[in-house]
C-alpha cells in the first residue's frame, strides 16, 4: 500500500458507502462506457481499456460526488444554498446537481479559469465568482464565503460523500472489466482515486490501484513519504484539473490506506496522450483527463494487465487544446523546428526548400534572420517549421540537410 508501514491508517469511506451513493445516483448519472484501445494496447504491450468519464454529464466524473453531497443535505441546509470552488469540472458538477435538487449555488473559480468552463457553470444555473490565481485560493475564498453566509461548502474532494460518489466509477469498472489487473486514475486531491480504491480493494483485492499526478503539481508522493498531507509549491502544469496543492485530511487516509502507488507524468506525456486520444480513440479529453493514458505512454510495460485507464474529463478550452496539440506533435517529433545557417545569396533559400521537399517534409513556416552574433558576414539564419512523420523521419531530414552541406541545429 502507499502508506508508510509505521503509519497505519483507516480509510473513512468503504465499499458499502459507495454502494449507497450508487443507489442515490441511479437515474441521475450515466454509466459511462469502457472502450477498447487496440493501438494503445499494442504500444504498451498489455491489454488496455479506457473508462470514458469524459462522456459523463457535465463532461467529467464530478457530478457523481457533487450530487451525492448535495442530495444528503437537510432541508435547512438546502435552504441556505451551497458554495463551491473549482477550476471548472467540480464547478459544473455542483451547478448541475444544485439545479436538479432545487438548491441555490455559488461557485468560486480562479480568475484565469477556462472561459468555456465558466460559461458552462453559469449555464447550469450557478452564480460564478472569479477570484485568486489557483484552485486552492478559490477554495479559501469559498470557505470564507460559506462561513459568512451559512451556506454549505461542497468541497471538491475532501468529504466522505464526495469520495463515495466518485467511487461509483469503480463500481462500474468492476462490472465492466471482470479480469481487471490494474486501474490508473488521474489524481489531484484524491477523491476519485480514493473512492475507486474503496470498491476495488473490497471486491478485487489483487488489482493494482495506481494514482497518476502531473509531475509539475505532485503533492501526493512527498505527503505519503512524510505520513501526512504536505503542501507543494510552485505548481506548473497544463493539467489544471489535477493541480491541487495539498491532499485533503479525509482523502489522505483513504488513499494512503488503499492505493498501491502514485506515479507522475511529464508535460510531453500529457500532450502526447491527448493527441493519441484524439487521433486513435476519437475522444476529446482534457489534459488532466488523459493522465492515466500518459502514464501508460511514459511507463510502458510497468503495469500488469488488463489495464483500465480512467479518462476523468473532457472539458478543455479550444485555445488550450490547440496549444496542447502543438506541444504533443512536437513531443512526438511530428512537428519540427530547425535552424539552418547558409550563404545569403540569391537562390540559396529555394535550394534549401527544394532539398526539404525531396526529404518528404512539409514546410509550414519560414523565417529569416540576418542579425545574430553566431552568423558570419554573408550568412543568414533560416528557421524552418516542418511537419514530419515521426522520430525516424525527423532524423532523416536533419541528416539529409547536413549531408547537403547545411549547418543545422534543432532547438532544445
Amino acid at each position: 500500500m502507499a502508506a508508510p508501514p509505521d503509519a497505519p491508517v483507516t480509510p473513512p469511506v468503504t465499499s458499502a458507502d459507495v454502494d449507497a451513493a450508487r443507489e442515490l445516483l441511479h437515474g441521475v448519472i450515466r454509466s459511462t462506457p469502457v472502450a477498447g484501445a487496440r493501438t494503445l494496447s499494442d504500444l504498451v504491450g498489455t491489454p488496455v481499456r479506457i473508462k470514458c468519464e469524459n462522456l459523463q454529464r457535465t463532461g467529467s466524473f464530478k457530478i457523481r460526488g457533487a450530487y451525492t453531497r448535495i442530495a444528503r443535505l437537510g432541508a435547512a441546509e438546502r435552504a441556505g444554498g451551497v458554495v463551491a470552488a473549482s477550476a471548472g469540472n467540480h464547478a459544473q458538477g455542483v451547478a448541475l446537481a444544485a439545479r436538479l435538487l432545487g438548491v441555490r449555488a455559488t461557485v468560486y473559480m480562479p480568475e484565469r479559469a477556462a472561459l468555456p468552463k465558466v460559461d458552462a457553470t453559469r449555464a447550469y444555473g450557478a452564480e460564478v465568482v472569479l477570484t485568486g490565481r489557483t484552485v486552492d485560493e478559490a477554495v479559501a475564498a469559498a470557505t470564507a464565503a460559506a462561513d459568512r453566509s451559512g451556506a454549505v461548502l461542497v468541497h471538491p474532494f475532501d468529504h466522505p460523500d464526495i469520495i463515495a460518489g466518485q467511487g461509483t466509477v469503480g463500481a462500474e469498472i468492476v462490472e465492466q472489466v471482470p479480469d481487471l489487473g490494474t486501474v490508473l486514475v488521474p489524481t489531484g486531491g484524491g477523491g476519485l482515486l480514493g473512492g475507486i480504491a474503496a470498491v476495488l480493494r473490497a471486491r478485487r483485492p489483487g488489482v493494482q490501484i495506481v494514482g497518476v499526478q502531473a509531475a509539475g503539481a505532485a503533492a501526493w508522493p512527498p505527503s505519503l513519504a512524510a505520513g501526512h498531507p504536505l503542501p507543494v509549491g510552485g505548481m506548473r502544469t497544463m493539467a489544471d484539473g489535477i493541480a491541487v496543492g495539498r491532499p485533503g485530511e479525509i482523502t489522505y487516509p483513504q488513499v494512503a490506506g488503499l492505493v498501491d502507488e502514485i506515479v507522475t507524468v511529464g508535460e510531453d506525456a500529457l500532450s502526447g496522450a491527448l493527441v493519441h486520444c484524439l487521433e486513435r480513440a476519437k475522444l476529446v479529453v482534457e489534459p488532466a483527463g488523459v493522465a492515466a493514458v500518459a502514464a501508460l505512454l511514459e511507463h510502458p510495460g510497468r503495469f500488469p494487465g488488463p489495464v483500465v485507464a480512467v479518462l476523468s474529463g473532457g472539458n478543455v478550452d479550444p485555445l488550450v487544446l490547440l496549444q496542447v496539440i502543438r506541444h504533443g506533435l512536437v513531443a512526438s517529433s511530428r512537428y519540427l523546428t530547425l535552424h539552418v545557417q547558409m550563404p545569403d545569396r540569391p537562390g540559396a533559400l529555394a535550394e534549401l526548400l527544394a532539398r526539404v521537399g525531396t526529404l518528404g517534409a512539409n514546410v509550414t513556416d519560414v523565417a529569416h534572420s540576418r542579425i545574430s552574433g553566431a552568423l558570419r558576414v554573408g550568412e543568414v539564419d533560416v528557421e524552418l517549421s516542418l511537419e514530419t512523420r515521426g522520430p525516424e523521419h525527423r532524423d532523416t531530414i536533419v541528416a539529409g540537410l547536413r549531408e547537403a552541406g547545411h549547418a543545422v541545429t534543432t532547438p532544445g
